[in-house]
């Protein structure tokens, strides 16, 4: 199951688990309004110009070559929200969290890696 926002060119997919929960949907309406507006801002983004959106917006994880994060920034927190690129014009949504250090944590990348590798073989 996939839920998923459709957009001039590029398509914003939310990686869904086998219960139909939407992890990156719940971690965003758990943000502050701002965060979410500027959420909204940097999905428009991507959904017009996809991997040609960068710094300061997107950056890419050290040591992982598919995986992205988006980078958001209140008045209180730094949040983080890692996708990946699939097939066709296709970004996916994998896991949202709050930073509390100044590098993404390991346990939050591995995270992400392994709702990549679910979605990729759920494909297959």
């Amino acid at each position: 199951m996939c839920y998923m926002i459709i957009h001039m060119g590029w398509t914003i997919k939310y990686y869904a688990d086998s219960y139909g929960i939407l992890p990156v949907r719940d971690f965003i309406d758990s943000i502050s309004p701002e965060a979410q507006a500027k959420f909204i801002f940097i999905a428009d983004l991507l959904e017009e110009y996809g991997i040609g959106v960068k710094e300061p917006y997107v950056k890419s994880i050290s040591g992982q070559k598919k995986l992205f994060e988006i980078r958001i920034k209140d008045r209180v927190n730094i949040h983080r929200i890692f996708y990946f690129t699939y097939t066709g014009k296709t970004l996916v949504l994998l896991h949202g969290f709050t930073k509390k250090t100044d590098k993404a944590p390991q346990g939050e990348i591995r995270i992400a890696v392994k709702r990549m590798e679910e979605y990729i073989a759920q494909r297959r």
